[in-house]
């Protein structure tokens, strides 16, 4: 089934100095890079990555880090690195740490495929990013193979009666048994707190004494648990797209839900301002969303032919639709997906939804899902019965009529997990720590907009510079120009911007 985790992009106490003593052997170890290869099935699968544009090339290395940090002396893992060169060598400012999102997105895989859009920063920057622990090449989550991840994913996730809900509960214990029996050992070991000691670590054996950082939707809160360890060694930061510390599992799914409703209204009221150009039926926003929601209906009941001997379901069109939202760009595609459903072809919202869940062409899948999966449920301590979670439905489908039901039934999927969670919100408050820019999207769905000013006002006085992006998608850096002057002026010159800045 499809779990709501694909649509997330979610830490103990400090010193103030980030004293981790135990990591001193490990960070005098001297990184050996080499040509990038192909990315592998875990990071996604493809091709070498190419040149940058002025003819960089790419380095790929692996650090070594304790599976445990509390066990230094024990078993190691190793963290795929990936990295382009400063151009501008005589004022190079250090490395420039990238985290995507998720939990469970391969940097390795995504900083070559967006990095033309920071190639401003490049100028003084190593651009560098990372597979973070439980991710692509760094000790993955493995958990079902691809033709188990089709029939799970297609499963219906919004169980209506007994039967069809102990096929959904059992199918979340199947996958939660089989990610034990195939990675045991790395799942206690996966949480945010730990990927943030392991970007210390990379900081050091990189030779930076400041860690400058651009963290992306889930990237915010590793970001924000990074700062809250060490908020003396962090430098120059930018989250975008920004997840709510303030907000546990049960909250951060119900802002989710009403964050793709609003994206989803707002894709529905351009409809409308188009009159018979655009393809989906209904003269009013409320007339498109019950025939969305109709649509959806029918599906459940019969899905149709999708791609190969796969069928588009509810779920999935579901899925499909929520990745559509991500950015504005693809509206007109999520208005060709749903005609073409209406007519009996699901391949396009099939595709989408494919996207999401980290399938390929060759019905590969990356390990997004498992190790979003279990980075989300090592870091939260929410268990929800199916009793607890019948029982929020109804305020979920009151959010989002679409994405609500969804959603409420995403709250069961850490219920089976092996592992505890650690925490019901994240500590990300970073006393001393220097100016770091929060930038919230009016129009965000994944990561809806009060979660700015939540993260910047837990940060601290002074530490979180807030700036409002009133646009569409998920993130702004790449939206907006103004946006984008802003955080240049910060990461190239050390220009704090005004907090409080809005950008149009």
């Amino acid at each position: 089934m499809a779990t709501a985790a694909a649509l997330l992009a979610a830490a103990g106490c400090s010193d103030g100095d980030g004293n981790q003593d135990e990591a001193r052997d490990f960070a005098s170890q001297t990184l050996e890079w080499h040509p990038c290869p192909a990315p592998s099935e875990a990071e996604g699968g493809g091709t070498p990555p190419s040149p940058l544009p002025g003819g960089t090339g790419w380095e790929c290395s692996f650090m070594d880090a304790p599976l445990d940090y509390d066990d230094p002396e024990g078993e190691t893992i190793e963290l795929a690195l990936i990295r382009a060169r400063a151009l501008d060598t005589a004022n190079r400012i250090g490395s420039l740490i990238f985290n995507f999102g998720g939990p469970g997105g391969s940097g390795v895989q995504t900083l070559p495929a967006a990095a033309e859009e920071y190639g401003a920063l490049q100028t003084r920057y190593d651009l560098v990013s990372f597979d973070p622990r439980g991710v692509g090449r760094s000790a993955p989550v493995e958990c079902l193979d691809n033709e188990q991840m089709d029939a799970y994913l297609a499963e219906d996730g919004t169980p209506d009666d007994a039967a069809e809900q102990e096929t959904f509960v059992d199918g979340l214990a199947s996958f939660a048994d089989a990610c034990e029996k195939n990675s045991g050992s790395v799942l206690p070991h996966v949480a945010t707190t730990e990927t943030a000691r392991d970007m210390d670590l990379m900081r050091a054996v990189l030779g930076d004494d400041k860690l400058h950082y651009f963290g992306i939707s889930y990237g915010t809160e590793l970001g924000g648990v990074y700062a809250h360890l060490f908020p003396a060694r962090i430098g120059r930061a930018v989250f975008d797209a920004v997840v709510d510390p303030a907000e546990n599992a049960e909250q951060g799914s119900l802002g989710q839900a009403q964050g793709f409703q609003l994206a989803l209204t707002n894709f529905a009221r351009d409809c409308v301002a188009r009159g018979d150009a655009c393809l989906v039926p209904g003269s009013t926003v409320q007339e498109i969303q019950d025939w969305i929601i109709a649509l959806l209906d029918r599906l459940e009941k019969k899905p149709i032919p999708g791609s190969g001997d796969r069928e588009l379901t509810s779920t999935l069109a579901t899925t499909g639709i929520a990745q559509t939202l991500y950015s504005r760009e693809y509206w007109s595609l999520l208005e060709q997906g749903l005609d073409e459903a209406d007519g009996g072809n699901g391949a396009l919202l099939l595709a989408f939804a494919d996207a999401m869940n980290g399938r390929n062409e060759n019905g590969q899948y990356s390990n997004i899902q498992p190790a979003g999966t279990a980075i989300g449920c090592a870091d939260s301590k929410s268990r929800f019965t199916l009793e607890q979670t019948k029982a929020r439905l109804p305020e979920f489908r009151s959010t989002s009529p679409v994405f609500g039901e969804y959603l409420g039934w995403g709250l069961m999927s850490c219920t089976k997990w092996p592992v505890p969670g650690a925490w019901n919100t994240p500590d990300v408050s970073a006393p001393g720590a220097p100016p770091i820019l929060v930038i919230g999207n009016t129009g965000d769905p994944a990561t809806p907009y009060k979660g700015a000013q939540a993260m910047a006002e837990e940060l601290g006085k002074g530490v979180g510079i807030k700036i409002t992006y009133r646009g569409q998608g998920h993130g702004a850096y790449g939206s907006s120009a103004c946006v984008k002057r802003a955080v240049d002026g910060y990461l190239l010159n050390g220009k704090v911007p005004a907090d409080g800045t809005v950008c149009k």
